[in-house]
């Protein structure tokens, strides 16, 4: 296993990390709160901790959906949050001309799932020298990741994680297969699982993705069994007002029960690997 530094982290050394925050920046200060409240459960847990939010949800449903403040006032405010709170940040890029960019503030740059084969992409996110994480399209199966992996180590990079985010069953609806979790560990590098996207019910809203909350924790229980690496979250302290994908985001008053019983789950399943 290829062992991926992160700010002070690392990835891929037995220890889970968590990748958490809102699925979209919606203002500074509910943002800075939202993580500011992450970060002092998974302190108290001992979990190792990295800011996520969007500037941009460029795939949205609907020309009504919300996107965020933009690349430059978005990362104006994760440079906010990244010192304030002192903790890594990922953050997902569109576009190859944001790479550059958002390599100037993030620990980690995202690929978004439906973007995972844009080679040219995957090589300006590998030329930031950041980590590279790329989440498994939901029309690929595990295996065809391994082309992914091998695009990025091509364009000079091993700072790599693959998230599983669900794959397309019929319509408006996602299933995890448990089996990809080792399967793309096989190639030799860390694997996050996204319990909230993993949930969710795209376009199951009309103009707007639903979603199935009530799922995440079994989901993810499931996934830490398995043996990943990590976890995505999206958290939010009010998931109802929500701006994007409120329906399958984790309540921050939950977080702290929900990762209490991962961690005993992962230390229990560690003795076995």
């Amino acid at each position: 296993m290829n062992i991926v530094k992160v700010g002070n982290y690392e990835v891929g050394n037995g220890e889970l990390i968590l990748l958490a925050g809102p699925c979209v920046i919606e203002d500074r200060d509910r943002t800075l709160k939202i993580g500011k409240g992450i970060k002092e459960i998974a302190e108290r847990l001992k979990i190792n901790y990295v800011f996520k939010a969007s500037f941009d949800k460029a795939n949205r449903s609907s020309h009504e959906s919300y996107r965020g403040p933009g690349l430059e006032e978005g990362l104006k405010i994760l440079a906010d949050i990244k010192e304030k709170l002192n903790v890594p940040i990922v953050t997902d890029i569109h576009e190859t001309i944001q790479a550059e960019e958002v390599g100037k503030v993030a620990d980690i740059i995202q690929i978004p799932a439906f973007l995972c084969r844009q080679t040219d992409l995957l090589e300006a996110a590998a030329n930031t020298g950041k980590v590279v994480n790329v989440k498994k399209g939901q029309f690929l199966s595990p295996n065809d990741m391994k082309n992914v992996v091998e695009k990025l180590e091509y364009a000079g990079t091993n700072k790599i994680m693959l998230t599983e985010r669900g794959a397309s069953l019929g319509y408006n609806n996602l299933v995890v297969d448990m089996r990809s979790f080792p399967i793309m560990r096989s190639f030799n590098y860390p694997v996050i699982f996204d319990g909230t996207h993993s949930v969710q019910l795209p376009g199951g809203g009309g103009k707007t993705s639903a979603g199935q909350r009530e799922f995440v924790k079994y989901l993810v229980r499931a996934a830490v069994a398995a043996g990943v690496d990590g976890l995505f979250l999206e958290v939010h302290d009010n998931p109802e007002e929500a701006l994007s994908d409120g329906a399958n985001m984790v309540y921050l008053d939950k977080l702290e029960e929900l990762l209490t019983q991962v961690l005993e789950i992962h230390n229990a399943v560690k003795k076995f690997q």
